[in-house]
């Protein structure tokens, strides 16, 4: 049985505890060492704790990395007894690459790439330093797995050409867990359109274009917000929801447990980003799509990114041109229950398979690192 050392960033995070029970049920032998944005606990996975970090603090996240060599150095055996290595991260990458030379492992490396940091696109002297040390990473790379193909076109091709083996693994529902039955035939809804914004509630200029509908239709739009604010960018989360009769934030919801009910109680799914505008929001494709998708619950987003290609091109969600401050109340204004409805009714045609991770996916990544080859 292979063995693969796990590097993960926040072991609170829902997604990285979803790739580690992935690559768990693969066949391999997984031990993490992970990070976490939060107090200490017992993972249900072989873990080394490796300390607390904080949100968008870059300098104590240096001072995290170093911390954790001598955690590293303790477990030598361990880490050159390993045959791939999984950073999930730069950061994560950075450290991964040190525990490799530290102990003289040759494992094979493979480095997941979710976003691309603000730092990575400035043009500034600190862009161009952080991209030497990415390219300097990159040289030990066996492949880059990326959750959007925009990621390679845009970034990865544009700024290190030649040097990068890139895989796309989407953010779908991984195999093995149970999501309970799609909803073959949705069944017809009346009331208010309710629009959900689920998980990692970063982004500012949607929290504003969300809650200018929930003021401009009070009887008519009903917002449901569930997950973690990020209090770094809407340090104002609860003051700005108090007085909207039509606006509940739910708090965090368990994962796969409770997305049935979550999706099952919108009409819509908002998957606009802004938080790295021109840059990483255009490119990535969200959790959402994917989530939403298997309930039969639509997407929304702008029309302009790689999002709004992915909904267009499944022809099952809706794109909206900038600027959206006007073309969505205008949106929402004309929408009715029948067109929902039908896109509804396209989501529940689309193959399972647009929304579930194939079975053998991560299976085949792994099999690909090991032998040198491209999947």
């Amino acid at each position: 049985m292979a063995e693969l050392i796990f590097f993960g960033h926040d072991a609170h995070d829902p997604a990285v505890q979803r790739r580690i029970k992935a690559f768990e049920q693969t066949g391999v032998s997984v031990r993490a060492f992970t990070m976490r944005r939060g107090p200490a606990f017992n993972a249900p996975w072989i873990n080394i704790d490796l300390g607390e970090t904080r949100d968008a603090d870059f300098t104590q996240r240096i001072g995290a990395l170093i911390q954790a060599q001598p955690v590293l150095r303790a477990r030598r055996d361990a880490l050159k007894r390993a045959e791939l290595y999984y950073a999930r991260n730069l950061d994560m990458l950075a450290l991964a690459h040190w525990a490799r030379r530290m102990s003289g492992s040759t494992a094979k490396l493979i480095y997941e790439c979710l976003d691309v940091h603000r730092f990575m696109t400035r043009t500034d002297a600190l862009g161009a330093t952080m991209r030497g040390v990415e390219r300097h990473l990159l040289a030990d790379v066996e492949l880059v797995v990326v959750s959007s193909p925009a990621f390679v076109q845009e970034y990865f091709d544009a700024r290190h050409p030649g040097r990068v083996r890139s895989v796309l693994v989407e953010n779908r529902l991984p195999p093995g867990f149970h999501y309970g039955p799609r909803p073959i035939e949705p069944p017809p809804r009346t009331g208010p359109i309710r629009i959900g914004w689920f998980g990692n509630l970063r982004c500012r200029r949607s929290f504003g274009l969300l809650l200018d509908l929930a003021e401009r239709f009070p009887d008519r739009i009903e917002l449901s917000f569930r997950g973690a604010p990020a209090r770094t960018e809407i340090d104002d989360f609860e003051a700005r929801i108090a007085d909207l009769a039509n606006v509940s934030f739910g708090g965090r919801y368990s994962w796969p447990e409770g997305l049935a009910r979550i999706y099952a109680a919108v009409d819509l799914v908002w998957a606009g980003d802004f938080h790295d505008p021109g840059a990483n929001s255009k490119w990535l494709l969200p959790n959402r799509l994917y989530e939403g998708g298997y309930y039969c619950a639509p997407p929304i987003a702008p029309a302009d990114s790689e999002t709004g290609r992915w909904i267009e091109a499944q022809g099952a969600g809706f794109t909206l041109a900038e600027p959206l401050e006007e073309t969505l109340p205008a949106f929402i204004a004309s929408l009715d229950r029948a067109r929902i409805s039908d896109v509804r009714a396209q989501l529940a045609a689309a193959p399972e398979s647009t929304f579930v991770q194939p079975k053998d996916e991560l299976k085949d990544l792994l099999a690909a690192a090991l032998a040198g080859r491209a999947p």
